[in-house]
Formats: C-alpha cells, structure tokens, sequence
C-alpha cells in the first residue's frame, strides 16, 4: 500500500487525484474506491493510504483509507 496526500477531490464530479510520497506523478481516485462510510469524499491535503494500479486510462487508486480518520479513536458515550 503506498501512502500520500489528495491533491484536489471535486464532489460535484465525484473524482480527483492523490499523489504518492516520493512521486511527481498525479493518481486518479474516484469516490467508489474511497474506504467509508456515508458521503465518499477526500479533502485537499489530506493523508491518505491506498493501492496504486494500472487503469486503461493510466495509474488510479484503489481502497483508499483516510490516515486521520484511522487514527482516531473511535467515540462512544459514555454512560
């Protein structure tokens, strides 16, 4: 899995691009690959972990999970 950062996402259109640490190349990311629950969306700069893979278009992401997301804990009341 390589990790990176979302370039820029468009909800409207439901795609955008990641860029792998180490990279100077763009990576298509479309909003069924993203890891969550709910409204799949990414933010601009946001870390990211995924798969790279080669699309008929060119390199795309895969599994896509936000890294800060997965590093909070997970709330519940307390009682």
């Amino acid at each position: 899995m390589a990790k990176g950062t979302v370039k820029w996402f468009d909800n409207s259109k439901g795609y955008g691009f990641v860029r792998a640490e180490g990279e100077d190349k763009d990576i298509f990311v479309h909003h069924s690959c993203i890891q969550a629950e709910g409204f799949r969306t990414l933010k601009e700069g946001e870390s990211v972990q995924f798969e790279v893979v080669e699309g008929p278009k060119g390199l795309k992401a895969e599994n896509v999970i936000r890294l800060e997301a997965a590093a909070q804990p997970s709330q519940q009341p307390q009682a």
